[in-house]
């Protein structure tokens, strides 16, 4: 059914093409599924485009939700929405979003990142470019910008309006990654006390405790509600990974076992983004030797149909560790040729690839395979660049943590004392750290 369009307002007064009242409603309500990460904002917004197949915004959007999972179907279903947005009714700023929409489409994930930012100066309260531009800056590892695409915004937003809450968490996590951890933690809080459901939120200041080695205030901050961040939420895998390094950092190893039996990978989530937890945890544990049965299995059979997707060089990592440690040399071979093949291509993962990801992944390889002298070779160049590949500084931690174990297995034991002393510096209470640093002390011993 058709209808003629009209230029109306959202909840935040931005205009809108759109048909109807009741499908911006629609629009709105997807929105807020997407700021908690809770419930299906696809099917919502689905809902409303069977209404009201014109409606540009809600084909952007829909674009966008397929493409910040780094699914790699997401491509053909974003690139329809773009041709559905662009033969839709717009106003400039609804173009706008198609043009970043586009970009993101062509893996040109800088660019997009500058219209969007555009987008925002223009229109402050622009909830859409702010979230999406947030994201995006954080699979580029751009964190400056994750902190100062909300701090432009903040003086044109006050607490009443739909959505605050939203802003502050990202604030809070962007606060966070440029190491202002009590600002960060307040602002995080607040976002928590306005909307119990904002899972990015609860996520923020979990990464504020993480940084800080606050593993039992972490513990205690996550398990005090754990039904408001994972209750029907697509961000709850993410959130008890958090929750398993705390516990990790305590040493206790069983729970983290527990987390990942349970509601980590209990549920074998085909998810790439909760994949990628499900090998970072697992990753954590295979460097301390901790046995870990058939569970490497389990996830590579989930990632290997994605060996040759390339698109993202963050996750090729991650997968290339569940190759290794299950023996899938199929997988690790299309692995190793896509992503050359994707390193020759135009767009930003080229890049990505060229910067970090390749050296991470063959260093991944390399220590599989016990050649721990190569693993450190590649990895000590890369870890002070790490963020061009995208991720948080808690997710990049596991290049560091490899780097250690590869060192003290191949010998290199001034290196992995000095890198052990770094994290001790910065946590240290760590039970974690203070057992790596009594391990060099022993071999030492013994070598003498």
């Amino acid at each position: 059914m058709q209808h003629r369009s009209a230029t109306r307002s959202d909840a935040l007064g931005n205009a809108i093409t759109a048909p109807a009242e009741g499908i911006i409603e629609a629009f709105d309500n997807a929105l807020h599924e997407l700021q908690c990460y809770r419930g299906d904002p696809v099917a919502t917004i689905d809902g409303a485009l069977a209404v009201a197949p014109d409606f540009a915004m809600g084909h952007v959007l829909r674009g966008y939700l397929h493409l910040l999972g780094t699914e790699p179907a997401g491509f053909a279903v974003a690139a329809a929405s773009l041709e559905q947005a662009r033969r839709s009714p717009a106003n400039d700023r609804e173009r706008a979003h198609g043009r970043a929409l586009g970009h993101l489409v062509n893996s040109e994930w800088r660019a997009a990142a500058r219209v969007l930012e555009d987008i925002a100066i223009e229109h402050p309260r622009d909830i859409l470019a702010l979230q999406v531009g947030h994201l995006v800056d954080f699979y580029t590892g751009e964190s400056r910008m994750l902190r100062d695409r909300i701090a432009r915004a903040m003086p044109h937003w006050s607490a009443d309006m739909p959505g605050y809450h939203a802003l502050l968490g990202m604030h809070a996590f962007g606060l966070e990654e440029t190491g202002l951890y009590a600002r960060a933690e307040d602002s995080g809080r607040k976002a928590v006390e306005l909307e119990p459901a904002d899972a990015w939120a609860w996520h923020a200041v979990a990464h504020c405790m993480e940084m800080q080695g606050r593993a039992d205030d972490g513990i205690r901050w996550l398990r005090a509600d754990t039904a408001a961040w994972s209750d029907d939420s697509f961000f709850a895998v993410h959130n008890w990974w958090h929750l398993a390094l705390f516990h990790l950092e305590r040493e206790d190893t069983g729970a983290v076992l527990d987390l990942f039996d349970g509601p980590i990978h209990g549920g074998r989530s085909g998810m790439i983004l909760d994949l990628i937890d499900a090998c970072a945890l697992l990753w954590r544990l295979h460097l301390l030797g901790i046995p870990l049965g058939d569970r490497w299995q389990a996830v590579a059979d989930a990632l290997e149909p994605h060996a040759g997707a390339g698109n993202y060089a963050f996750n090729d990592a991650h997968a290339m560790m569940a190759f290794v440690c299950a023996e899938r040399s199929d997988a690790i071979r299309t692995l190793l040729e896509t992503q050359a093949g994707r390193a020759r291509e135009v767009g930003d993962n080229a890049g990505f690839i060229d910067a970090v990801g390749a050296p991470v992944t063959r260093a991944v390889l390399a220590f599989g395979a016990g050649d721990y002298a190569e693993s450190v070779r590649l990895l000590r160049p890369v870890r002070n660049r790490a963020a061009r590949f995208g991720g948080s500084h808690a997710q990049r931690d596991l290049l560091d943590l490899t780097l250690i174990e590869a060192a003290l297995r191949d010998g290199q034991r001034a290196l992995g004392r000095a890198l052990i002393a770094e994290r001790l510096d910065l946590k240290p209470d760590s039970p974690a750290n203070r057992s790596r640093l009594a391990r060099t002390q022993v071999e030492v011993r013994r070598a003498a």
